[in-house]
Order: C-alpha cells, then sequence, then structure tokens
C-alpha cells in the first residue's frame, strides 16, 4: 500500500462492494482519486482514495459491521448550488434526512452544510440564533437564504 500522508486516516468497511463504492465517492468529488488497490486472489480488499485531499481506505471485511450515524462526515459547501450539487449525488439511491442529514447507498451517513454554517446559527443575537435553530430543524436539505433570513 502506498505510503498515507495523513496521522488519521479513516476506514470505511464494506461487505464485498468497497470497489463500486469508491467509484461512486470518485465520482462525486471533483478532486479525487484512487491511489491504490489492493488485491488478494484477484479480488479488491482494500483501497486507498482521496476525496479533496482527505485520505480514505476502504475494505472489502465482509458482513459482520454496517455503517451507523455514530460516524459521519461532514461537507462544508461554498454556496447553494454545492449543497444542492452534493445533496442530490449522495442522497441518490440513500435517504434524506433532518438537518441536512443524509444517508448514501451504502449506509454511509454524511452533512452537507454551507461553509459559514457556525456564522448562520450563531449570529451574535440570541433572539436571531433560535429562530435559525428551529428554521434549521424544520429543513431536510438546508437552504442558506432560509437561515439567513430566519
Amino acid at each position: 500500500m502506498e505510503t498515507i500522508n495523513q496521522k488519521i486516516t479513516p476506514f470505511l468497511w464494506f461487505d464485498k462492494n468497497a470497489e463500486e463504492a469508491v467509484n461512486f465517492y470518485i465520482s462525486v468529488f471533483k478532486d479525487a482519486k484512487i491511489k491504490t488497490v489492493q488485491r488478494v486472489n484477484g479480488a479488491v480488499l482494500t483501497i486507498a482514495f482521496e476525496l479533496n485531499g482527505q485520505e480514505f481506505v476502504a475494505l472489502n471485511g465482509g458482513p459482520m459491521f454496517k455503517f451507523t450515524e455514530a460516524v459521519s462526515f461532514v461537507i462544508y459547501c461554498k454556496d447553494q448550488g454545492e449543497i444542492d450539487y452534493f445533496w442530490k449525488s449522495l442522497a441518490e439511491g440513500g435517504q434524506e434526512q433532518q438537518c441536512g442529514w443524509l444517508k448514501d447507498k451504502f449506509g454511509l451517513s454524511w452533512q452537507v452544510v454551507p461553509a459559514n454554517i457556525d456564522k448562520l446559527l450563531n449570529p451574535g443575537d440570541p433572539q436571531k440564533t433560535d429562530r435559525a435553530m428551529q428554521a434549521l430543524m424544520k429543513m431536510v436539505k438546508l437552504d442558506i437564504k432560509a437561515l439567513q433570513e430566519a
């Protein structure tokens, strides 16, 4: 396996569809690449890949473990167009959830949020913060304009 360049790397356990999942993630994220593929008897065992500079390893480890919301990834988006893109791409075949959360078709949880989510939810006025949080709690896919207007 190629040398990993970061101190901590998420290791994603799949039953037997790691290659399909990695190819899906590579197609969704523009700045993405497969780094190495390790095979055993011709079958994929692990795939090291990178999404926007973040390194991951996918493993075909069998059906013993499934993804849960206990571990998830947040995508910080520069604008509503980027939120819409990632939401549509990752939610296809998956499950939309509240507050910008979704599960992709492989069961991995993502939250798709604006890059300035902290500022939108904490504008410095307690009443505005309360209204913004109430607006967020009613949303599935996040709407930047609605959060700004809350």
